[in-house]
């Protein structure tokens, strides 16, 4: 169940456990219905039975006599499924007593093999009169005087009174269970939402973390998800500790290479001409890559932070002033849509990028150089990066550009393709770095304005949605 909602989860196995509890209360009360009917059923036949019985007796002409009245119509109306018989048996050859319901239909009698008698002589048994209704057959035999004369005595029922009993009563509970269950589940819902409501305080809490609003998950939660939320606090201030004492030491490296590479510098301006340009010219260069793998090694130490973002706009005005003042003969323009666009990566890296990218496109601009930042459609292919929010950043020039296999040269580290102009020829390549570190990526292409246009993919976040 990937990706699937605690909620809908919780839902669907209540919703299924009570649908299932529900069936089963259903059939086990309609069955226990019908056992109860049916035993109501024969218990009225056996003493409807016994009135007849006591009802009948044997004439001084050897006839059986008698008229019982047992209190219902049904036994007087002609097919209605409700008889009662008197037979005698053996050597006893009286005319036999019939209901005025049955008249001269007759009532088959099974064997005593099929339908046998119980411990109180008595039996019943199913069958289908001759007008085709099921009846069930209440039986005894009695020995009437005291020479043994015996009669056989049956009474009848119509099934379907019971089974339109059950029917009833089971239609009547399935709506009332019906009508319970849904609300059950409601209920049910209710209950297990409102339960649920700490969960969506905590992810609150955490979008206002991961936005910026907050630096640890605040406010009071249950008991279950307390150290959770206790856990997670925990792990942003153990994040916080190692982006400082990742900074710390980078900065401390920096330090003390930075007084090294100036001694160089300094030193190669007493060489002669030709030897001290030599030196600077390779100081310079290392002094531009230790740059570059401390600003690595610091990515990589704080990349993924959730502490890591900065405020798009404020930094790139600052950048966008700063090369107006220094190149005040070129026409800088930027443009960010939406605003308050944040980006999830330290604000030093995004300013040396951007930099990079300001600077190189200063030098070779003609009059124009543009920088615009968008919210981009799509993000990269690794599905655990394609779930965040991606920007476009792109610097625009109206300079001569770049053929396609002088971007490929470019790209190279060290790779100076106009060597009239000053820089080591690392530019390009560290903000190649640096955006593929933060997962994004880098390309240069044709612009529209005629120069090199250069495209970055950052990760970023927006404040409304977190």
């Amino acid at each position: 169940m990937q990706n699937s909602s605690l909620t809908a989860r919780v839902l669907l196995l209540a919703s299924l456990w009570s649908a299932l509890a529900l069936v089963v209360i259903a059939v086990t009360i309609s069955t226990l219905y019908r056992q109860g009917a049916e035993r109501s059923f024969s218990d009225l036949l056996r003493a409807q039975l016994y009135n007849v019985i006591n009802s009948v007796s044997i004439s001084n002409e050897n006839t059986l006599t008698g008229s019982p009245q047992l209190g219902d119509l049904r036994f007087a109306q002609p097919d209605t499924g409700w008889y009662w018989v008197v037979e005698p048996l053996g050597n006893f050859t009286a005319a036999p007593l019939v209901s005025s319901s049955l008249g001269v239909a007759s009532l088959p009698v099974p064997g005593i093999l099929d339908a046998p008698f119980d411990s109180r002589y008595e039996r019943f048994y199913p069958v289908v009169d001759e007008a085709g209704n099921r009846v069930l057959v209440a039986e005894t035999e009695v020995v009437l005087d005291g020479e043994g004369r015996a009669a056989r005595f049956r009474v009848t029922g119509n099934l379907d009174v019971v089974e339109d009993d059950i029917a009833s009563f089971s239609n009547s509970l399935y709506i009332a269970l019906a009508i319970f269950g849904v609300g059950s589940l409601a209920v049910n819902g209710f209950a297990i939402l409102f339960g649920l409501r700490p969960l969506d305080r905590a992810k609150v809490a955490l979008g206002k973390v991961r936005s910026g609003d907050a630096e640890r998950l605040e406010g009071t939660f249950p008991r279950e998800i307390q150290p959770l939320a206790t856990e997670i606090n925990a792990l942003i201030d153990s994040n916080r500790r190692l982006v400082e004492r990742a900074r710390m030491q980078v900065g401390n490296l920096a330090h003390s290479l930075k007084t090294p590479i100036a001694v160089l510098l300094n030193e190669a301006r007493l060489l002669d001409h030709q030897q001290g340009e030599l030196v600077r010219t390779q100081a310079e260069a290392m002094q531009a890559q230790v740059q570059s793998y401390l600003s690595r090694a610091r990515i990589a130490a704080q990349r993924g932070s959730i502490l890591a973002r900065v405020e798009a706009e404020p930094a790139l005005e600052r950048l966008v002033r700063v090369m107006r003042r220094l190149n005040s003969d070129k026409n800088f323009t930027l443009q960010v849509a939406p605003a308050g666009l944040v980006l999830a990566m330290e604000q030093q890296d995004l300013e040396e990028v951007v930099g990079n990218l300001l600077e190189n496109a200063a030098r070779f601009a003609a009059s124009n150089v543009s920088l615009t930042l968008e919210v981009s459609t799509q993000g990269p292919s690794d599905p655990e990066d394609a779930r965040r929010t991606w920007v476009n950043l792109v610097v625009e020039d109206d300079g001569p550009g770049l053929e396609p296999e002088q971007i490929s040269e470019a790209m190279k580290r060290g790779k100076r393709l106009d060597e009239s102009k000053p820089g080591t020829g690392l530019g390009l390549s560290i903000v190649s770095e640096v955006a593929s570190e933060y997962h994004g990526t880098f390309k240069l292409s044709r612009s529209a304005l005629g120069g090199l246009k250069a495209e970055l993919l950052l990760p970023g976040l927006s404040k409304e949605h977190g």
